[in-house]
């Protein structure tokens, strides 16, 4: 597990610190972090003029259909007026923001992000269907002046390409690239410098210029808020899941130390029933992380046009698409008779004098480490079967 180590060095001295004290200090340091790791705020601001897409977008980087219950309503005339919170369903520590445009305010640029609560933001995105404005402009050079980031999205791409195509000589590569340019140039001569716009088709997310976006963030977030975004993000592209699962490896190592020091505290039975929390814990972090729980595989059938029952086709892990229990991990951990040895040579080590609460510790951490191993390549591998069978026959999703 030492590759995983190294990505949080931080923590790595703090766990040590506290193992040098006692083990119940390191018990509660592990548990508090894995606890702020999962309730890290992240707070996205989506502003443009009417008619811009920007509710829209709110919706599908949420995953959630226009039209679906809890969705920001959207329309041919402003219907935002205030500030609209809308929460990730999946992670409610995560708030899109659908800001009204700032030329419907009586507001200049400065006094706009005041009025919206400027410092509450992570970024700002900044939406138009077809040239930005001057209003945009002004709004990006106050929110860059204090210091926040912003992006420029060009929506509905897609209604574009399909009014191009009409034309005999249309190609797709070339026309995106004068819509970009035409972007930029546009923003350029309104004084904004070195401007980057993302093509975006908020129907179809994995085309055009999403991805990139996506990346971009990532690289410009604090490193303690990539991952937030990493999951909240709607795409399910085999390559977003290797990422997913590559972040999930650094909590894994935090459970099975966690695992471990739990087993030197000489109660018996007590590392055992720990073990089984813990689990169940990670399991279900993986499930919803992996969008295979029940409510993302309903959303993702609606959107997707692939029926939930075809999609729960070809899940073949015991853990998804069903709620994580302890009954259930029991039952997956001791229909594997290794597991289960290890789980029982733990329990009669922590007897055995001077050594005992060593193997007994020892014991913990590779069962669970183990246990956890599976549980996440059995996942990974039910979201690529998922992704590959909605990619199959909605390419454009």
């Amino acid at each position: 597990m030492e590759d995983h180590i190294d990505l949080y060095p931080e923590v790595k001295q703090e766990l040590q610190e506290a193992l040098r004290n006692n083990n119940e200090v390191a018990a509660a340091r592990i548990r508090e972090y894995l606890e702020r790791q999962n309730n890290i705020p992240l707070k996205i601001g989506i502003t443009g003029e009417v008619g811009s897409g920007k509710s829209t977008f709110v919706n599908a980087f949420r995953g959630m259909s226009d039209d679906e219950e809890g969705s920001a309503p959207t329309g041919v005339v402003e219907t935002t007026t205030e500030v609209a919170e809308y929460h990730h369903p999946r992670y409610p520590n995560v708030i899109l923001c659908d800001l009204p445009g700032i030329g419907t305010t009586k507001f200049p640029a400065d006094k706009y992000l005041k009025h919206v609560g400027f410092d509450t933001f992570d970024f700002f995105i900044i939406v138009s269907a077809t040239r930005f404005t001057e209003n945009d402009v002004k709004l990006a050079k106050e929110i860059k002046k204090k210091g926040k980031n912003f992006y420029f999205i060009r929506s509905k791409i897609g209604i574009d390409l399909d009014n191009e195509r009409r034309k005999r000589d249309f190609n797709e590569e070339t026309t995106l690239l004068r819509i970009r340019e035409n972007c930029v140039q546009g923003l350029r001569q309104q004084g904004c410098e070195s401007p980057k716009v993302f093509l975006v088709s908020n129907f179809h997310l994995q085309l055009y210029d999403f991805s990139l976006l996506q990346e971009t963030l990532e690289k410009d977030l604090p490193a303690h808020k990539r991952d937030v975004l990493l999951f909240a993000s709607p795409t399910i592209s085999p390559e977003v899941i290797h990422r997913r699962k590559k972040a999930f490896k650094v909590k894994m190592w935090l459970f099975t130390a966690l695992s471990g020091v739990i087993a030197a505290v000489p109660v018996p039975g007590l590392s055992i029933g720990v073990d089984l929390g813990l689990l169940v814990s990670a399991a279900t972090i993986y499930v919803v992380g992996f969008g295979l729980d029940p409510p993302s595989l309903k959303r993702l059938a609606a959107k997707s046009g692939v029926s939930y029952e075809d999609l729960r086709a070809v899940i073949m892990s015991p853990l998804a698409a069903v709620e994580i229990t302890s009954d259930l991990i029991k039952k997956v951990t001791f229909q594997l008779s290794t597991m289960a040895g290890l789980m029982a040579a733990e329990e009669v080590s922590r007897f055995i004098p001077i050594i005992g609460i060593p193997l007994s510790m020892s014991f913990s951490a590779v069962t669970t480490y183990k246990l956890l191993k599976l549980f996440l390549d059995m996942l990974a591998e039910d979201a690529l079967r998922v992704s590959e069978r909605v990619l199959s026959v909605n390419p454009s999703l």
